[in-house]
């Protein structure tokens, strides 16, 4: 091991090993800590404040002084701190929550299962993909296939399932039965002359042929988020949908879509699944959810799912699966009163209203030298910057553009996030105002004017 790793000379975050973090780079700078939140800003423990553009982890709806949730589970805490699920017993938050879900679903759902992250929620996701095809009497059909550039989780399956080196590197992941497919980015993947509805019939082909030469009798699910979010905000190609849901329903394989960030009103629409007229089987949700105050996830599934795990219970008896806090009756109590706070302030419309001046704002940055494509909708949106605008070349990744960029904006006063190829990314709370918007991406534009000179000298 290495002798020229160093820790922090301050004890702050010594014993804390962080996610998601460059290790050797934080044992030389040490933590950035916050401490409050108040509307769409955040505080750190020098009281600067901080827009925070990309609601946390994509998650923060509401901001971060939503009183109604912190009485919310204040209430619950006084009433039932904690009960479980297990064994037939029950929390009214899990019933009331699952039975408003259901209600109001993009499609008809019958079921909803209950996790602490949307991690977790697609690691159930594989786990029911699999029992349903055994009890089915269908033990080939286990293979679920994702996408290259796909975010789905950090669990040993979702990680699986994920399409993004980092996830996979050293892990040994992905594990059996999961594959990939072509990301879906017409940008980048696009060849010259192909308009963006022949490259979603050349993917959709390409996913057929997969299919084809893997068996459809061993192909059991296609897993797939609306937009790409962690990959870099990357929409679907015209038509691209239409084609993949065709391919599926011809080869029996089940559509998972996971909404764990596009669901609850990101795009305008309660779900992306109606942003895209999808027909999903299983539907996976998390994050905004409770709007980000307590930790929780779900699987939403039809009753055609339902009825085969019925079926295994006649089989096994007991459905083996679940988690001590799955239904915790806390952060369920906290998402019921988040799904109320969305309805009763009619939190859609809002997002349709703010996000023409949202996209307006960010869509100006295409002309800018640097910027090879911008892309969003709703409130959700990307730059990708590039080093040469016209034969879309990134920058080389050992000279992390990205990274300067994100600590650059953070000086001006804005949390933004850098993603695959130097992709900037901006998802604020859903509560933010036109005026809030011009202010982020005001911050934005002082900080791709510092990075040109940046460049310039490297």
């Amino acid at each position: 091991m290495s002798s020229s790793v160093k820790l922090p000379q301050s004890s702050v975050g010594r014993s804390h090993l962080q996610p998601f973090t460059d290790l050797v780079q934080h044992a030389e700078s040490g933590p950035h800590v916050f401490t409050r939140g108040e509307g769409i800003y955040v505080f750190d423990d020098t009281g600067k404040r901080y827009i925070e553009g990309l609601s946390g982890l994509w998650c923060a709806a509401l901001g971060f002084s939503e009183k109604r949730l912190v009485g919310a589970a204040q209430r619950q805490m006084e009433l039932l701190p904690f009960y479980h699920n297990f064994a037939h017993k029950a929390v009214s938050p899990a019933i009331e929550l699952a039975e408003l879900l259901v209600e109001r679903a993009p499609v008809p759902m019958s079921r909803v299962f209950f996790t602490n992250s949307g991690s977790e929620a697609n690691d159930t996701q594989v786990k029911l993909v699999w029992y349903y095809n055994n009890i089915l009497g269908r033990p080939q059909k286990k293979k679920i296939i994702a996408r290259r550039g796909a975010y789905h989780g950090i669990t040993v399956a979702a990680a699986s399932l994920t399409g993004l080196q980092y996830a996979h590197n050293a892990f040994d992941v992905p594990i059996n039965n999961i594959m990939h497919t072509d990301c879906p980015h017409y940008y980048h993947y696009g060849t010259a002359g192909e308009t963006e509805e022949a490259f979603a019939g050349r993917l959709a082909d390409n996913l057929e042929q997969l299919i084809l030469k893997e068996g459809p009798e061993t192909i059991a699910a296609f897993i797939a988020e609306p937009f790409l979010g962690a990959g870099g905000v990357i929409e679907p190609p015209k038509g691209y949908f239409e084609k993949v849901q065709t391919i599926l329903e011809r080869y029996d394989i089940l559509f998972i879509v996971d909404e764990v960030i596009s669901g609850f009103y990101r795009t305008g629409d309660r779900y992306a699944t109606e942003t895209y007229r999808l027909r999903p089987d299983m539907i996976t949700m998390a994050k905004a959810l409770s709007a980000a105050y307590q930790p929780i996830g779900a699987v939403m599934m039809t009753e055609k799912i339902n009825e085969v795990l019925v079926e295994g219970s006649r089989k096994f008896g007991i459905f083996g699966t679940g988690f001590t806090y799955s239904g915790h009756p806390v952060p369920a109590a906290v998402a019921l009163e988040t799904q109320k706070i969305y309805e009763e302030r009619n939190i859609g419309e809002h997002v349709k209203q703010v996000s023409g001046r949202f996209q307006q704002r960010l869509h100006e940055f295409a002309e800018h030298p640097l910027v090879g494509e911008t892309r969003g909708l709703g409130l959700i949106g990307a730059v990708e910057l590039v080093r040469d605008k016209s034969a879309k070349t990134n920058f080389d990744p050992a000279q992390k553009i990205g990274p300067w960029v994100m600590n650059r904006a953070a000086e001006h006063g804005l949390i933004v996030r850098a993603l695959l190829n130097d992709t900037i990314a901006f998802c604020p709370p859903l509560i933010i105002d036109e005026q809030q918007a011009d202010d982020l991406f005001d911050c934005f534009a002082r900080t791709l004017d510092d990075t040109v000179g940046h460049v310039a000298g490297l």
